[in-house]
């Protein structure tokens, strides 16, 4: 008999937030592709050069819009933490991703490029800092959330910004219905680390990817462009790793995962449906380890620094 504490049973025994939120993320989805182009004039012109700034989720949403956009051919975007701008770099336009509309260093860095043409901004909170410093600002409340750990809000938003540059999104938002309702991938759940591996705008999902199963579930996670993980950090991998691609990679290079001791995750997916299933894994682990998914340790909804 396996005995639980009385702790991990009463996080068992309620309906976690971020279950909920994690499972509403197709529908949701849909709703935002529905909306993207009729939102056109709220979001950065075709041709502009443009700069993406987030802070942890936020940022990651950035690096793979910023990707996307460019090989769409949309125009030149570079993707920064919001404390990472770099000092006299000029942009036709800025865009930030704030799901509270109140994280510090994002309010700093519209208050230090007022020189900018355009300013613009998703959130999921109406009337928010962010939003009062931005032009145009898009309100996502309907993918807002109750959890600390962010899912749906920053795949929601990410998900407008893709149709919006004429992207399909239907396949994934159907492929992630199928990975809600799999099973979890073999060994998942008893792995010592992860490695998220991705090529182009899925390096961002794979940064997302490692901060959700560090954050939620507290497990040791890393993420890297795919070819850049045989460059150093392959020495760590062993029988407790698991390396899960985001998307498509090198077949030599998961030959080489696997003759390093590491087993593979390969779904066959849509990265950012298999982003959905990495939420599940996250919140599987935190649960088994009598973790509250919804309020992790050291974290809260929003970074809001006193000093100057």
């Amino acid at each position: 008999m396996i005995l639980l504490s009385e702790r991990k049973w009463r996080i068992l025994a309620k309906v976690n937030a971020i279950e909920h939120e994690i499972v509403s993320q197709p529908a949701l989805w849909r709703r935002a592709a529905a909306l993207a182009q009729g939102l056109a004039q709220q979001l950065p012109p075709v041709g502009a050069r443009l700069a993406v700034v987030g802070c942890g989720t936020s940022l990651y949403m950035a690096q793979a819009y910023a990707a996307a956009r460019e090989a769409a051919d949309v125009g030149e975007t570079d993707a920064f933490a919001a404390s990472e701008i770099p000092p006299g770099r000029r942009y036709d336009a800025l865009l930030a991703i704030s799901r509270s509309g109140m994280t510090t260093e994002v309010v700093r860095a519209l208050n230090t490029l007022p020189g900018t043409p355009g300013t613009y901004s998703i959130v999921a909170v109406d009337g928010a800092p962010v939003s009062q410093l931005t032009r145009h600002s898009i309100v996502l409340g309907f993918a807002d959330e109750a959890s600390v750990v962010q899912t749906r809000f920053a795949t929601t938003a990410l998900v407008l910004l893709l149709a919006s540059l004429g992207l399909e999104t239907e396949e994934a938002t159907g492929q992630a219905e199928l990975a809600l309702a799999d099973g979890l991938p073999a060994g998942v759940e008893g792995a010592g680390s992860f490695v998220f591996l991705g090529r182009g705008w899925t390096v961002g999902l794979a940064n997302e990817a490692a901060l959700k199963l560090r954050e939620a579930a507290l497990v040791p996670a890393e993420s890297y462009p795919a070819l850049e993980y045989r460059h150093g950090p392959i020495a760590l991998a062993s029988e407790q790793t698991i390396v899960w691609p985001l998307g498509d990679v090198e077949a030599d290079l998961v030959t080489d995962v696997r003759e390093a001791g590491a087993a593979v995750v390969e779904t066959g997916r849509h990265p950012l449906a298999d982003l959905v299933l990495v939420h599940r894994v996250a919140l599987a682990i935190a649960l088994a380890r009598g973790l509250d998914p919804d309020h992790p340790r050291n974290l809260t909804r929003s970074v809001v620094l006193t000093s100057q």
